[in-house]
């Protein structure tokens, strides 16, 4: 019996969005202690995760007060920031992550509309 491999990249006529359904997403969120804008932007893309990437995703909370040199090696300059590691390639975001639509877009989780 011969067994085709799985192809990882979509095959003619497929949509991006078919692709980004499936896709695993690793995030790294930057913060400062637990002021109510870190606590806020933790909240909210806690939030944004359960309903738009449940058990497709890793985040990690990183408090640049406890480690410092993490934010220096990935070149943070503001807080709170978070970064999308996987899918390739890094996409960045600073503020307290509250416009839903916004972080969907920049996070490439959804198309956007025109």
């Amino acid at each position: 019996m011969v067994r085709k491999k799985r192809r990882s990249t979509p095959k003619r006529g497929e949509s991006a969005s078919a692709e980004r359904a499936t896709a695993r997403y690793e995030l790294k969120l930057y913060i400062t202690g637990a002021t109510p804008r870190s606590l806020g932007a933790i909240a909210n893309i806690q939030a944004i995760c359960e309903l738009y990437l449940k058990g497709r995703y890793r985040l990690e909370v990183v408090d640049i007060y406890q480690r410092p040199a993490l934010a220096s090696r990935d070149q943070i300059v503001a807080v709170p920031t978070l970064i999308r590691v996987l899918p390739a390639p890094l996409r960045f975001m600073v503020g307290d992550l509250s416009g839903t639509e916004q972080v969907l877009h920049g996070l490439g989780i959804v198309a956007r509309s025109s």
